[in-house]
């Protein structure tokens, strides 16, 4: 202890000193309890052997032979008995024999006046000793060891019900997990990916580091920083970092947490939680899932109720109210800020609002580079050529990417993690467990044109993705897969690119059509056609890529304030037949764009097939080189004129 105390500046040793005698208390209340307990198993051990002695005087003696009741009787008619000894409360007789020293010991009854009459008649001396009757002693032993079974009861009793009127005292208490920075273990350098995120953050530790420096211009520390962005991006990561860099108590704490059945406990939560905030400062506060108890008040979303209305009252007092909150500073992490409460993202309660986003190639790379410290990755292995497979992935995607390649590598008995494993991980990951490879036969056929009609026509018309892979090895529910990897990482898309999508889209329902005919067309574009149909109407009701113009008829809300997203939107009947019209002229114009496609090339698609059946999986290279070796396909423009 001596040696954590000596790292840990003087005015954060008293907050380690707390947990310290809780601890010591815990420690000696299990040291006072063991030995009752060791006392209490000898005591009932020891009144149990005692009980059998009494009860059992003569156990364990053994008798080389035994004198029985007729001996006696025939000894005493001869003259051979000298005394006899009666106990009546044992029943029992104690013989002395004429010229002998050993006493014979003999069971006789209750009454015995036939012994009597003839001991009597023979002059042998009687006497009467009972033995020592016990059972008084017996009997208050066993009352006493009942007593102490109920006094140990009461007391066991007693301390329970102490432990429930504690809880309920402590029922209004903040549950936030205290943590000071040595137990954090993180730092900027365990952070990749997001930079810039990280750049507005490097104020906030030095604001909690130096403050003075800000203070003596004027400045004032901003009490809070909302961190906003998709699940899994390192928003909480980002936050222990912070806590780590600047040295600071670490708060966390969900905002579930908060909110109770019961009316007021939620606002008790939060006042506690910032009075031992207040008491440690300079501090850091964290609140994950801060939707939880920050949604708008009276929108009714998710069914809101006093309860929770009060919890953020109180938390907007406390972040912005008559006392002030000098050196606490209060991050909060959310994937929905369009549902937060206004009055809490105004400046004074959240000054900043940081957006943690998908990373790019870049920071992929880095991503990579901090998770595959710990791992025993190959040299060959190239971390750019897998940020480069993983386009949308998150930071705990790429996570959980080299731990399922390690566990691959586990499982083959290799000593390193390969570019195999790392393709085999990426192909889990992306679309589910690997299943069992199909038979050859007219179901597997259909599945490969179907297959190589998605890669040929997303090959052939301009601003498609490229290739990755086309396999008819199934994973999770589908039966054969076609991977495009963008080349690099886009935010806008083009009007060409989205009809270049559609028409990949629908390659597979073109060949099926094409090759066995509309009759035979099967299910397996469901899902395509699902998708087709998102993309289009996106175009004309969101984007102003159709002739109805630059309208935006519909909004994409994720259902937050009461549709689903593609609803009836605030237009007229007329405008909603419109609609559907310039959606359907999408769609059929790329479907004709596909089956020309594949009409033009149903040479080169059958030999595809043959290939893929013969090798259930086509990379995109040697996909794209395959195609080089026919003529230079004529890229047909039909998107064009929609």
């Amino acid at each position: 202890m001596k040696d954590i105390f000596s790292l840990i500046s003087p005015q954060h040793q008293p907050q380690l000193m707390l947990k310290e005698p809780q601890q010591k208390l815990k420690t000696q209340k299990r040291k006072t309890q063991r030995p009752l307990r060791r006392w209490g198993q000898l005591i009932t051990s020891g009144l149990f052997l005692q009980l059998l002695l009494m009860t059992t005087p003569s156990w364990g003696q053994e008798k080389e032979k035994e004198y029985t009741y007729t001996q006696l009787l025939n000894d005493a008619k001869a003259g051979k008995v000298a005394l006899v000894e009666i106990d009546p409360r044992l029943q029992r007789a104690k013989v002395t024999l004429q010229g002998q020293e050993d006493i014979q010991e003999v069971p006789v009854f209750a009454r015995n006046p036939e012994l009597i009459q003839i001991l009597r008649a023979n002059n042998v001396a009687i006497n009467e000793q009972p033995s020592p009757d016990n059972s008084g002693t017996v009997s208050l032993m066993l009352q006493l060891f009942v007593l102490l079974l109920i006094l140990v009861f009461l007391i066991l009793l007693i301390r329970r019900s102490a432990n429930v009127s504690g809880q309920a005292m402590n029922f209004s208490k903040s549950r936030a997990r205290f943590q000071m920075d040595v137990k954090t273990g993180i730092s900027f350098g365990d952070v990749a990916g997001i930079d810039e995120a990280k750049e507005e953050l490097q104020e906030v530790v030095t604001f909690l580091k130096e403050p003075e420096k800000f203070t003596a211009i004027g400045a004032k520390i901003p009490k809070g920083v909302l961190l906003v962005g998709p699940p899994g991006t390192g928003k909480t990561l980002l936050a222990k970092a912070v806590a780590g860099e600047a040295g600071v108590p670490f708060f966390s704490i969900s905002g579930s947490e908060f909110v109770e059945m019961f009316v007021g406990v939620g606002a008790s939560r939060v006042r506690d939680l910032f009075k031992k905030a207040k008491e440690n400062a300079p501090c850091l506060v964290f609140i994950d899932e801060i939707d939880a108890v920050g949604r708008q008040r009276g929108v009714g979303y998710g069914g809101g109720n006093d309860e929770r209305e009060q919890t953020l009252n109180q938390l907007l007092t406390e972040m912005d109210g008559f006392e002030g909150n000098t050196g606490i500073i209060v991050i909060a992490a959310t994937n929905r800020p369009d549902v937060l409460d206004m009055a809490l993202l105004r400046p004074g309660r959240f000054d900043r609002q940081v957006m943690v986003d998908y990373p790019d190639l870049k920071g992929r790379e880095g991503i990579l580079a901090v998770h595959a410290r710990d791992k025993k990755v190959a040299s060959e292995v190239s971390l750019e050529a897998i940020a480069r497979r993983t386009p949308g992935f998150t930071g705990a995607d790429l996570s959980n990417l080299l731990n399922e390649a390690a566990i691959f590598t586990a499982r083959r008995r290799k000593e390193a993690i390969t570019m195999a494993e790392i393709n085999d991980a990426i192909d889990r990951v992306v679309a589910g467990m690997e299943g069992t490879p199909l038979v050859d036969s007219k179901s597997k056929r259909l599945i490969a044109y179907h297959e190589i009609g998605h890669a040929l026509v997303g090959t052939m018309v301009s601003g498609h993705d490229p290739v990755e892979k086309v396999t008819l090895i199934p994973r999770g529910q589908a039966k054969g897969l076609t991977w495009f990897t963008p080349d690099e990482d886009s935010g806008l898309v083009t009007r060409n690119q989205l009809l270049a999508r559609i028409a990949g889209l629908l390659g597979g329902r073109a060949a099926e059509e094409m090759i066995f005919g509309e009759d035979e067309v099967t299910t397996g574009a469901g899902n395509d056609i699902e998708k087709v149909t998102y993309l289009a109407r996106q175009m004309v009701t969101r984007f102003g890529m159709s002739e109805l113009g630059l309208l935006a008829l519909e909004e994409d809300n994720n259902g937050y304030t009461g549709n689903n997203g593609n609803g009836q939107g605030d237009y007229s009947e007329e405008i909603a037949a419109k609609i559907d019209v310039q959606v359907r002229s999408i769609v059929e114009k790329c479907h004709q764009q596909a089956q020309q496609l594949i009409q033009e090339n149903r040479a080169m698609v059958d030999q595809l097939v043959d290939i893929l059946i013969d090798q259930e999986t086509i990379e995109g290279e040697e996909f794209r080189a395959f195609l080089k070796k026919f003529e230079e396909p004529v890229d047909s423009k039909v998107y064009q004129s929609v």
